[in-house]
C-alpha cells in the first residue's frame, strides 16, 4: 500500500503542475507565477528532481525579466543532471531527462542571446545540438532540431536577427513557443512537459 502512494505521489505532483501550465497557456500568466511558485515551496530544494526540473523549466517562462528567466533555466538543468548523475531508481526519469537535456539547453542558449551573451549562447547550443541524438523521428524532435539550427544561423549572422513580434529565437512550432516533453503530452516515449509557452 506504501508503494503504491509512494509511486502515485510523483504522478499527482506532475499533473498538478500540467494543470498550471494549462492555466498559463489560457493567457494567466501572473496566477500561473504564483501557483508555480507555491508549488515550488511544496517541493523544496531538495525534493524530487524530476519536479524541479519541470516545474523550474515552466517558471522560467512566466518571468519578466531575462536573467530571472535564465536562473529558472540553469535550475531546470540542474535537476535534470541530478537525475542523471544520481541512482535513478527508474529507468524512464534517466530517459525522460535525456530526451529533456536538447530542449534544456535550447532555452538556456535563447536566454543567453536575449542577454547579449553570444559565447554562452553557443555553448549550449553546442550542447543542445549534441544531446538531439536523444530525440526521437517525430514531430517533437524535428522542430527541436529545426529550432537549433535557427538559432545556429542567427548566432552565425546567417538567420534572421530576431523573428517577430514575441517570437523566441529557438521556438519549434512558432512564434511563441518552445514545445517540451512532458508526461502531459508530446510525443516519443516518457518525457517530461507539454509545450512551453512564450509570452
Amino acid at each position: 500500500m506504501a508503494e503504491q502512494q509512494e509511486q502515485a505521489a510523483p504522478d499527482a505532483m506532475m499533473t498538478r503542475i500540467g494543470q498550471v501550465v494549462m492555466l498559463h497557456h489560457g493567457g494567466d500568466r501572473e496566477e500561473a507565477r504564483g501557483r508555480f511558485l507555491d508549488l515550488w515551496g511544496e517541493i523544496g530544494e531538495d525534493g524530487d528532481p524530476l519536479h524541479r526540473c519541470t516545474l523550474a523549466h515552466y517558471l522560467a517562462d512566466t518571468q519578466d525579466d531575462p536573467a530571472d528567466e535564465l536562473a529558472w533555466d540553469l535550475r531546470a538543468l540542474s535537476a535534470a543532471e541530478e537525475l542523471t548523475d544520481g541512482d535513478a531508481a527508474e529507468r524512464h526519469r534517466l530517459l525522460a531527462a535525456r530526451a529533456f537535456y536538447p530542449s534544456l539547453h535550447l532555452n538556456l542558449a535563447a536566454d543567453y542571446v536575449k542577454l547579449g551573451r553570444s559565447e554562452a549562447a553557443r555553448s549550449h547550443l553546442r550542447s543542445a545540438r549534441g544531446a538531439a541524438g536523444a530525440l526521437g523521428n517525430d514531430r517533437y524532435g524535428d522542430g527541436v532540431r529545426a529550432a537549433i539550427g535557427r538559432l545556429e544561423l542567427r548566432l552565425d549572422g546567417t538567420g534572421p536577427s530576431h523573428g517577430g513580434p514575441g517570437e523566441d529565437p529557438g521556438s519549434v512550432e512558432g512564434p511563441g513557443t518552445v514545445e517540451r516533453p512532458g508526461p502531459f503530452g508530446g510525443s516519443g516515449g516518457e518525457t517530461l512537459g507539454p509545450p512551453r509557452q512564450r509570452p
